[in-house]
């Protein structure tokens, strides 16, 4: 008996064995492939940092009829006009990478923000004259191009194009007394260029900033240097004053700022 048991257990293990070897195998499934990280496509997003100037310094002189004022030491020839502040905005642009990881990208970007660039300054001349001057910035915009080097989800960019800006420019001269006996304003939207470079980090999903956790919120430092030229300011004779001054006042700084932005197609 105990070898007819045995003898139907091997039987029945020959013959699973034989079964499962007739089984058709199971194709081999590779894992999915790791995403690679493109800076490729349009983004926007907000900005904050610090702007001051760099060349601040207002100049005075008389014209036709002739104003001894500056000659005699009653007029400032020239004042220093320094301007630092807050500024704010947002930006929207569109990358384009030649290779996906690592590699060239090349792109453009457009931003507006708020400046916080307010200065009047007074001087008091050798014959009791006080001059006054005012600058006001209320917001710089630029237009610029980008070019740099992405390694994998950090970029180093160089940049540069056009600027433009919101200024307002007034200067009085008064008597001793404190009349006032010169006077101009003017206000324009002046144009020049903007210049600099930054650096710019695809931040986790795991990120306290990146509230969509997703792979395409990113965070951004550069540093800009804006010229947008010089600007001449009529100073006329107000009531029975005779002639007129010339007040030239320059528009060049930098700032700094700190930037994240929401990429689209990651």
């Amino acid at each position: 008996m105990r070898k007819i048991v045995a003898s139907l257990t091997a039987f029945t293990a020959l013959t699973a064995a034989a079964s499962a070897a007739d089984l058709p195998r199971r194709a081999y499934t590779p894992p999915p492939p790791v995403p690679v990280f493109t800076w490729a496509g349009p983004y926007f997003g907000i900005n904050a940092g610090y702007i001051t100037s760099t060349k601040d310094s207002v100049t005075t002189a008389g014209v036709f009829p002739v104003n001894n004022g500056v000659r005699v030491g009653d007029r400032p020839a020239a004042l220093g006009l320094p301007r630092d502040g807050f500024t704010g905005g947002g930006q929207l642009g569109y990358n384009y990478q030649f290779t996906p990881g690592s590699g060239f990208v090349v792109g453009a970007e457009a931003d507006l923000g708020y400046t916080d660039l307010n200065r009047t300054r007074s001087t008091t001349g050798r014959l009791g004259g006080i001059s006054t001057f005012r600058e006001l910035g209320s917001f710089l915009g630029t237009v610029r191009g980008r070019v740099g080097y992405a390694f994998d989800r950090t970029l180093v960019y160089g940049t540069g194009g056009f600027a433009y800006a919101s200024e307002t420019y007034r200067g009085v001269f008064q008597t001793a007394t404190g009349q006032p006996n010169f006077y101009g304003s003017s206000a324009h939207v002046e144009t020049g260029y903007a210049a600099g470079g930054g650096i710019e980090f695809a931040l986790p999903t795991d990120s306290v900033f990146n509230v969509f956790h997703s792979s395409a919120v990113t965070l951004k430092g550069e540093a800009l240097y804006y010229d947008l030229g010089r600007r001449t300011v009529p100073l006329v004779a107000v009531g029975p004053g005779v002639g007129a001054y010339a007040a030239r006042f320059r528009n060049e700084g930098v700032l700094g700022r700190f930037g994240l932005n929401y990429k689209f197609g990651s």
